[in-house]
């Protein structure tokens, strides 16, 4: 069995990424695969609705998007609407979890974090994990950078046949976008669900506002592939 794949894309469909990840998820069932690591950034502003019957692709809310330049995907993931768009690196790790402890999904979510801190770290940047009022697709395992979010985390599991899960664990990360453009989107979304609360710019933030130089996407990937080697919790 191949123990580990990396696979990256610095401009890809989200409808490809998805169809990606069912490709991955049949291998790791099969025993082909036990863990991979797929980097990815969107090439066209999508966003990304949670499948269910809480969140409806109207077709006022596909045309209201479409006016403003964005597709509409759905996904079987997360809990509200998420905005993807160039400036949004996104990372899909699906492995197999450990026969050697019970699942948790407090503790999946803690290792994902614990990554994502080293990555942080690698800028001098220390992070934290936290619900941040008023920012899209809230949680407890946002990570945030003084107080603001810079990172959404979601988290699936899926059963293997003959026993054992599948983790498929995704981050959010931004990088360099418009806060107030990205934003859009959701809120019309939750305009058109008749939900009364609105997403706010002002609580998120990206990681070019923390640092001076201006990495590219290729040694992004490097950087995130590296905090996940040297967090050592994926063996």
């Amino acid at each position: 069995m191949s123990r580990n794949k990396l696979l990256r894309y610095k401009q890809i469909s989200v409808a490809k990424v998805f169809d990606k990840e069912t490709q991955l998820i049949a291998q790791i069932q099969s025993g082909e695969l036990k863990q991979c690591l797929m980097l990815w950034q969107a090439n066209e502003a999508t966003l990304v609705l949670p499948a269910g019957k809480k969140w409806i692709a109207s077709e006022e809310l596909q045309m209201g998007l479409f006016a403003d330049g964005w597709l509409l995907q759905a996904r079987k993931t997360g809990g509200a609407p998420v905005p993807q768009c160039p400036g949004i690196i996104n990372l899909s790790h699906l492995y197999l979890w450990s026969n050697e402890s019970p699942y948790s999904i407090t503790q999946a979510y803690e290792n994902l974090c614990t990554v994502l801190h080293g990555f942080f770290a690698q800028f001098n940047l220390v992070s934290q994990a936290h619900a941040t009022k008023f920012s899209y697709c809230d949680g407890d395992y946002n990570i945030n950078l003084n107080g603001k979010k810079i990172v959404g985390t979601a988290q699936r599991v899926i059963l293997k046949k003959g026993g054992g899960k599948i983790v498929l664990a995704q981050a959010f990360i931004l990088i360099d976008v418009l806060l107030e453009e990205i934003i859009k989107p959701v809120n019309l979304c939750y305009q058109l669900s008749d939900k009364t609360e609105r997403v706010k710019a002002l609580v998120h933030t990206t990681l070019f506002e923390h640092i001076n130089e201006r990495p590219t996407i290729e040694k992004l990937y490097q950087q995130l592939t590296q905090a996940f080697v040297d967090s050592g919790l994926y063996q």
